[in-house]
Formats: structure tokens, C-alpha cells, sequence
């Protein structure tokens, strides 16, 4: 069982560390207990899974439709999380996060860590298999682990695993960890996907993983299939037979294959879509783990002033926002933290104001250069209609301002090339997902970091960020995350909006599904009702 020091042990749990009670080839418990209430759109109550009192069948074809492609098959190198939802049913790391945001055991069955935080000790689950039929060995995880971190050949692809410093085989059964230094949000990074020893350059064409579904295949700009594992170690799942993951471009298209019946569930809805289909589908609705933003560029005009980063605060209307997009079922934030992160999250939306301030950003934006106003691009991905509708509603009510947003829509390829991995914009509006650890999302805005496509530049941040990063209790590491968070929202690096809930459309022959506080798509529980 774990040995961890009562320090750790305590920030472990405020991380959601669920552990690996018993280490049972059947599943978790914990896996499988159910989500606190959630709200859908009719404004009653419903659960966070879809009809549990119905009596599960096995087999059965289901096809899931997806706003974007695929950037990667390979999990080490998977950037969106559009494809991080869908691997998520192909690839398994050690651990994995069930619905409530704890982690359970996967690949592994257990594991401790050192008292000094230091050391991290795996054992393997006994007889788990990859989909080529093979078990995992501890060569395999030893593999895996070194690839993601850069040990492997000096090319991290996984940042927050980079300060791992060693990977050994103490036998069949175990392998041990060695870190440079204690992180306490580190046992996350361990849900990284386990492959194959030597399989890295296959990976992005033939994905082999330990998950409930295999890979059969993908065409771009269509779609990605898989079908059932039938060695999958948690026994008793998945329950369908096959799995298609459809791209639909774009809301009109979602709409129609919803209407026609062609597609079974289909996620992040808009408050009119959802009730527009509320006859035909089951409308479930949870809090998501998305921050949506005004991203804006503040490496290039007019936005390397920080007036008018703080100009285009105060007169963006949130409220607005939220209201007409997602039904005022949205949380308002004001930096890159997620809200159900308690204990590390603060509240500073009362700097800006939820609603708009049109004077205040005359003001700023007058003082900054710009007395006639400004006029920028928006770079909005067409295959979300959420922000699609958040771009037309913000540049409509900004104009007041004297704040002139030409919108352009782009595909999602060329979203992710162009705003997230080349910086070529002024600004977007778009979303950034995170996982249950703080650092997740604020890691990204130190200077330099590559995942920093706002190219937001603060010694000030920075310093408060490795000062959370490095503290070894719960109250000094959320002071820092507060103190970074106020310096971030201070200096107007971007223009977040909201935490938006994701609203699906389920069939109604369908049950089982489960929503997790990260964005991920788990089919292995989804069955066809009797």
C-alpha cells in the first residue's frame, strides 16, 4: 500500500488522489461511483451518467460525432484535446482519472512514494495486455516513461515529466521513479500513456494501447474507429462493440446528422441547440474543465500595450456572453484557473467587472494611443459554435467602446497551427482545457514556455509561479497560485470569458455515460438499454 508522508499524503487529496484500493483486475469501486447532481437544460435535475436504472446490453455500434481532427495518433505527441478525448479510450498510463477526478490505478495495481517525494515505486497489474496480445512488461512501462520525458533521447514530450531524472526495473513487477525534486502535483503525470517498448515510430500510424478499445482505423477529415478489447483488464467493460468517432464540420452539419438520427452523442452544444433537440435526445449538462478567452497576442499590436489588454476587459460584457451562449449556466472567471480548484483559485473578477464598463476602456484606450478606438482580428475555430457565437455577441457589444472586432473563422487545423502552435495572431477566442492539478493552465503563461502562444512576459508571474511550484504545504502553494493569478489578471494577459458546461445530445437508447471533470470521451461504460 502507499507509504507517503502526512504532508504529501494531504496535498496528494487536495489533488484528487483517489488511490488504488485493492488493486482488483474486476475495477475500482471507485470507478464507478457516480457524479454529484448535475443541471440539464429543461433547469431540472439529472445525475452526472445517463439513466442507471437501465439494464446494460453488450454489443452494438455507436457513432460519437467530434468538432475537429486528429493532430496525433501517437499519445506522447497528441497536442489537442479534441484528440486527447478520443485517445483516451485506445491508451491507459498507470494511473488514470475516473469521473469524480480521483485517480485509480490502471496499468499499475499500486504504488508508493518516498517520504523525501523523491521516489515513486509502480507494481505492475497482473496479465494486462496490449491490443497486439502481448503483456505489459516493466520494460514496456520503463519505455514509455522515458520516451514522454526525454530521457529516451533528450526530446521531452510530455513538459511536466521532465523532471524525472531516472526510470528503473526493480523486477518483473515494479519499477521506480526518481525525480530531481519533490512536486506534489507530479502522480498526475503518470496517467501518460503506456506503449510498447521500441513502438514510438509506428505509434502515429498503428496506435497500440492497454485501453477498452482498439484502434482499426482513421481516415482525416472523417473520422477515427475502434472496437472492443476483449482482454481489457477491468473486467465486465467496454460494453459496445464499436466505436466511430465522426469529425462533423461545424454546427449546421451537427445539427443535421442530429436531426437525421446519424450520429448518437455529440458534445459541447449551445444553449438553442440543446433545446432545439431536447424532443429527440437525452440533454445532459456538468461543469466543464475548459477556460474560454479572448486570447490575446501580447507580442504584437495593439495588445503589447497593457491599456488596451486592459481596455478590451473592461468592456467585454461576460455576462452577456454567458447568457446568450450557454443559457447563463457558464462561470465567469477572470484568469487561467479553474473554479473547482478551491483551494487554489481566487475570485478576481470584481477588477474587471462581469459586465461592461464602456467608459473605463474609452478611458484606457485613449491613454494607450487610440482616442478614435482600435480594430483587431479574431481568429475563431468554425467547428465550435460556442465560440463562434461568443465572437458575434462580444464584437457586436464591444463597438460601443469603440472596439472593432472583424471575425474570422478558420478550420481547426489551421486554428492549431497558426494561433496555438505558430502565434499568428492578434486575437482568438477559443478554449484551453486543464486537469485537476493548478499548475495545469498557469505553467503556460511563464515567459518563454512553449505552450505560451499569448506570449504573456512577467518576471513578476514567473517568480510567483516557481515560488507555488515549490512549496511544500497546501496554504503556501495556493498563496502563490492566488498571488500569480492576481498579477496575471493585473496585467490583462488575456480576456478570459468563462468555465462553460458541457451540454451533450444522447440517444435515448443509449445509457451509461459518465461526464469526468477532464475532457475525455469514455465510451467503455456507454451500452445500448434493453
Amino acid at each position: 500500500m502507499k507509504k507517503i508522508s502526512i504532508t504529501l499524503m494531504a496535498l496528494l487529496l487536495v489533488a484528487a488522489l483517489g488511490g488504488c484500493a485493492g488493486g482488483k483486475s474486476s475495477g475500482d469501486k471507485s470507478s464507478t461511483a457516480s457524479n454529484p447532481t448535475q443541471s440539464n437544460v429543461s433547469g431540472q435535475q439529472g445525475t452526472g451518467t445517463s439513466d442507471a436504472k437501465t439494464e446494460p446490453t453488450y454489443g452494438g455500434k455507436v457513432v460519437v460525432g467530434v468538432q475537429q481532427d486528429i493532430d496525433s495518433l501517437d499519445p506522447h505527441k497528441a497536442t489537442a484535446a479534441g484528440t486527447k478525448e478520443i485517445l483516451f479510450n485506445i491508451f491507459e498510463g498507470l494511473l488514470k482519472v475516473n469521473e469524480n477526478g480521483s485517480l485509480i490505478c490502471a496499468v499499475a495495481s499500486d504504488y508508493s512514494v518516498s517520504e523525501d517525494g523523491l521516489t515513486y515505486t509502480f507494481t505492475l497489474r497482473d496479465n494486462v495486455k496490449f491490443h497486439n496480445g502481448k503483456n505489459v512488461t516493466a520494460e514496456d512501462v520503463k519505455y514509455s516513461l522515458e520516451r514522454a520525458s526525454g530521457l529516451l533521447d533528450g526530446t521531452p514530450l510530455i513538459s511536466s515529466l521532465t523532471k524525472l531524472t531516472s526510470v528503473d526495473i526493480v523486477d518483473a513487477k515494479t519499477v521506480q521513479v526518481t525525480t530531481d525534486s519533490a512536486n506534489l502535483e507530479l502522480i498526475y503525470s503518470f496517467t501518460a500513456a503506456i506503449i510498447p517498448a521500441g513502438s514510438g515510430e509506428t505509434e502515429g500510424s498503428n496506435p497500440i494501447g492497454t485501453g477498452p478499445f482498439s484502434f482499426v482505423s482513421y481516415k482525416p477529415q472523417e473520422g477515427l474507429v475502434v472496437k472492443k478489447n476483449p482482454d481489457y483488464w477491468q473486467q465486465g467493460l467496454p460494453y459496445l462493440d464499436e466505436v466511430n468517432f465522426k469529425i462533423v464540420s461545424g454546427a449546421d452539419t451537427a445539427l443535421l446528422e442530429l436531426k437525421g438520427h446519424s450520429i448518437d452523442l455529440y458534445s459541447y452544444l449551445t444553449d438553442s441547440q440543446a433545446l432545439e433537440l431536447a424532443n429527440d435526445y437525452q440533454i445532459l449538462s456538468a461543469p466543464s474543465d475548459a477556460l474560454q478567452a479572448m486570447f490575446l497576442n501580447n507580442a504584437v499590436a495593439p495588445f503589447d500595450n497593457v491599456k488596451v489588454r486592459q481596455a478590451v476587459c473592461y468592456a467585454m460584457d461576460r455576462d452577456l456572453a454567458n447568457e446568450f451562449v450557454v443559457g447563463g449556466n457558464g462561470t465567469i472567471i477572470s484568469a487561467g484557473m479553474l473554479p473547482t480548484l478551491k483551494d487554489y483559485y481566487v475570485d478576481l473578477n470584481d477588477v474587471y467587472g462581469t459586465g461592461a464598463n464602456i467608459e473605463k476602456a474609452k478611458q484606457l484606450l485613449a491613454e494607450a494611443g487610440y482616442p478614435n478606438g482600435i480594430e483587431f482580428s479574431v481568429i475563431v475555430p468554425s467547428n465550435y459554435e460556442a465560440h463562434v457565437q461568443t465572437a458575434e455577441v462580444l464584437a457586436d457589444q464591444m463597438k460601443e467602446a469603440g472596439i472593432t472586432c472583424k471575425i474570422e473563422l478558420v478550420e481547426w487545423n489551421t486554428w492549431l497551427e497558426d494561433v496555438y502552435k505558430g502565434s499568428k495572431f492578434q486575437a482568438s477566442i477559443c478554449a484551453i482545457t486543464s486537469d485537476m492539478t493548478p499548475s495545469y493552465l498557469m505553467v503556460r503563461f511563464q515567459k518563454g514556455h512553449k505552450k505560451n502562444f499569448i506570449n504573456f512576459a512577467s518576471d513578476e508571474y514567473d517568480a510567483a509561479y516557481k515560488k507555488a511550484e515549490a512549496a511544500m504545504t497546501i496554504e503556501e502553494k495556493a498563496k502563490y497560485y492566488k498571488e500569480a493569478q492576481e498579477i496575471f489578471v493585473k496585467e490583462a494577459g488575456t480576456a478570459f470569458i468563462q468555465d462553460p458546461p458541457i451540454t451533450i445530445a444522447l440517444s435515448k437508447d443509449l445509457a451509461g455515460y459518465k461526464f469526468y471533470p477532464i475532457y475525455v470521451q469514455d465510451m467503455s461504460t456507454v451500452y445500448f438499454v434493453k
